[in-house]
C-alpha cells in the first residue's frame, strides 16, 4: 500500500507532464487550467486533512543532516582529537565506521575507525537531536607508522550504511607553509 507521500508525488508528476496547448483564439477557455488547479488544491487539502488525523506521521521531505566538529588536545602536535557527531536533520541516522585520512599534500593514509579500546560499536544508529563523542587517540596511529607524524592535516569523513556521504571536517596538526 503506497503512503498519501507517494501518491502526491505521483500525481505531482504525472500533472506536471500534461501537455497543456496555447490556442490562437481571442478568448481561450481556460478549463484546462482550472481543472488542473482543483485536482493540485484537492490533494494539498487531503494531505493536510490525513496529517491532522495522525496518520502521516513523516514529514514531506526527510533530511539527514549532521553537524561534524573535531577538536584537538593541543594546538600543535596533539595526542587526542575528539569527533562530535550532532544529528541536525529531521530523521534518525545510521552512521557506518568514520574514515580517518592523514593528508600530507600528495600522500594520503586513510584509516577505518571501528571504535575504542577494543570496543566495536559502529555502525551507529543516531536519533534526530542526540549528539555522539569519540575520543581518537593519534598515538596509537603512530606507533602502527612512524611516517604520519609528517602528515600535518586529518581529515574525517562520515558515511551512513547505504554509502552516502553525510559530511566532512578537518584539522592542522602542525603549522605549514601553505593551507591546503
Amino acid at each position: 500500500m503506497m503512503s498519501v507521500k507517494k501518491y502526491f508525488l505521483l500525481l505531482l508528476i504525472l500533472v506536471s507532464t500534461l501537455n497543456l496547448s496555447a490556442q490562437n483564439e481571442v478568448r481561450p477557455d481556460g478549463d484546462k487550467i482550472v481543472w488542473v488547479l482543483l485536482i493540485f488544491l484537492a490533494t494539498v487539502f487531503l494531505y493536510f486533512f490525513y496529517r491532522k488525523k495522525g496518520s502521516i506521521k513523516q514529514t514531506l521531505f526527510v533530511r539527514q543532516r549532521i553537524k561534524i566538529e573535531l577538536e584537538k588536545s593541543r594546538l600543535y602536535f596533539p595526542d587526542f582529537l575528539t569527533l562530535t557527531v550532532h544529528n541536525i536533520g529531521n530523521t534518525d541516522i545510521d552512521i557506518d565506521r568514520p574514515l580517518l585520512i592523514f593528508d600530507n599534500f600528495w600522500l594520503k593514509r586513510k584509516f577505518r575507525l571501528k571504535g575504542v579500546e577494543n570496543r566495536s560499536f559502529y555502525p551507529l544508529y543516531l536519533v534526530k537531536g542526540h549528539l555522539h563523542k569519540l575520543n581518537i587517540d593519534l598515538n596509537h596511529f603512530y606507533s602502527y607508522d612512524r611516517k604520519l607524524k609528517r602528515f600535518p592535516k586529518v581529515k574525517i569523513i562520515l558515511f551512513n550504511v547505504k554509502g552516502r556521504r553525510l559530511g566532512s571536517n578537518s584539522v592542522y596538526l602542525r603549522k605549514t607553509l601553505i593551507k591546503y
